[in-house]
């Protein structure tokens, strides 16, 4: 089978390579699956290099998530069958024509959704979910100001909220992307990611501020966010994609009232199991119903794995970039 599999950990993916690896064969609770669809996500490309928190043992196929259907099952699994259309993951190896994964692992792919964006929904979607109704609790009507647009999580964001009755501002860095997001899910105002954003946002909030801000970015962006964030506010830490960590002094969310709260989806569904299955079921709910619908900004070849790469590099995708293999 052909697979994304990573040798080295060196910069510029330059221990990665397409491969002809032998089909994996499931072991007892364990499925096989034809991978028809594999989503990009940034931890790809941070784990090429050794940049990133999960270190598999080398060499280890890339890949999170994936959309494809049940090809065989091993010992002790009865809730799957060969043919069946699923989505899922394992945190790498599922950019390969086959992916061996926990049956726990799996759900039933949502008849509303094709291979490639049933691929792109889960983790983005996950975390919005987390975020928005986990942590931040958001209610109908209050203001969301979502940064990072038009990134794959941040796009999620925005169309969760919306789904949810939320007010949302999208910030993004280009008109293009601004342009993009319009289309795809009419925010309430759409702002330039650029300084002096918080005067706009108190504008649209009539002074109040966001009741919400979703950073993934990080840096100045968050620094700034502090400023025009409501009283009782939650300020959602998802990432540093600036590359700069910033630092909050504690006098401000005192005064002014506001939370500030990282976001890990994925841990919070191993902190609490239970609670982890709702989140899962929720989103699948949601975009079972339509009322949830992932972007594809690209659909390649798994050959073209580099260009893929490079498009999440160049900051230039609105949504997701998905791998057929």
């Amino acid at each position: 089978m052909r697979a994304l599999q990573v040798r080295e950990l060196l910069p510029d993916h330059a221990g990665a390579r397409l491969v002809d690896l032998p089909e994996p064969v499931p072991g007892p609770g364990e499925v096989r699956v034809r991978v028809r669809a594999a989503a990009v996500n940034f931890p790809d490309l941070l784990m090429t290099r050794g940049a990133y928190q999960l270190k598999p043992d080398l060499p280890f196929v890339s890949g999170l998530e994936f959309s494809g259907e049940v090809d065989a099952v091993g010992e002790g699994v009865g809730d799957w069958h060969p043919g069946d259309a699923v989505v899922g993951g394992n945190r790498f190896g599922a950019m390969a024509e086959f992916s061996v994964v926990p049956a726990v692992s799996l759900r039933s792919k949502p008849a509303a959704l094709g291979w490639e964006a049933a691929a792109a929904y889960p983790v983005a979607y996950l975390t919005a979910y987390v975020s928005l109704v986990r942590c931040a609790r958001v209610e109908a009507g209050e203001w969301v100001l979502v940064h990072g647009a038009a990134g794959g999580v941040g796009l999620a964001t925005v169309d969760l909220a919306k789904a949810l009755g939320a007010k949302v501002i999208a910030a993004a860095s280009s008109e293009e992307k601004r342009g993009a997001i319009a289309r795809l899910h009419a925010p309430d105002a759409i702002l330039a990611a650029t300084p002096g954003f918080r005067e706009q946002v108190k504008a649209l909030t009539a002074g109040k501020g966001a009741d919400v801000i979703f950073d993934p970015v990080g840096g100045d962006i968050f620094d700034e966010s502090t400023r025009c964030i409501a009283f009782g506010g939650r300020l959602l830490v998802i990432g540093f994609a600036s590359g700069r960590v910033p630092e909050v002094s504690v006098n401000m969310p005192l005064i002014k009232g506001f939370s500030v709260v990282g976001v890990r989806a994925g841990e919070y569904g191993r902190r609490f199991p239970a609670r982890g299955a709702e989140n899962v079921a929720a989103v699948d709910a949601l975009a079972a119903t339509g009322r949830i619908r992932p972007h594809v900004h690209a659909a390649l070849d798994l050959a073209d794995w580099r260009d893929a790469f490079a498009m999440i590099e160049r900051r230039e995708v609105v949504g997701k970039v998905v791998l057929r293999p």
